[in-house]
């Protein structure tokens, strides 16, 4: 997984071609005015969700991770911790194919706390569990973009 800021976005020339093509997506676009729901990018390769929920004590929140899509988590307004860990250290259940998710259980092992402009990238390998508060539950907007894992 892959923790920063996009005002930061100057020290990760490294990452992937797909990862790049989400910020420069966004530079181009106010995400913040954007409506819920799914806008394409590049087809099924790349596309982003925008969600609006509220967050919430962590035992009402469940474990997810991905096989065939890296999600990159963009924090457009409010504050959301997500809970993460590696799948390894966690129990797999039954894949759903056609959602391209990987419920799981276990405890975490850290935690990153997501503010405006702040962004995760989750590898297949990176369990993590959303929407958990901080302090209070608020309500946040946030974009998820889903990138294609190269076969």
């Amino acid at each position: 997984m892959i923790f920063g800021n996009i005002k930061n976005l100057h020290e990760y020339d490294y990452l992937p071609a797909g990862i790049k093509k989400c910020f420069e997506y966004v530079a181009s676009n106010d995400l913040l005015g954007f409506e819920k729901g799914s806008y394409k990018i590049d087809g099924d390769n790349l596309f982003v969700n925008i969600v609006e929920y509220e967050t919430t004590d962590v035992e009402n929140r469940f474990w997810e991770a991905h096989k065939n899509y890296l999600d990159l988590h963009l924090m457009l307004d409010g504050k959301e911790q997500i809970d993460v860990n590696f799948i390894g250290n966690m129990e797999e259940k039954e894949f759903v194919e056609k959602d391209d998710f990987l419920p799981l259980e276990g405890d975490k092992n850290g935690h990153v706390i997501l503010e405006k402009g702040d962004f995760l990238v989750c590898y297949p390998n990176d369990a993590h569990r959303t929407a958990v508060k901080v302090n209070n539950p608020q309500k946040i907007k946030k974009a998820i973009f889903k990138i294609i894992i190269s076969k």
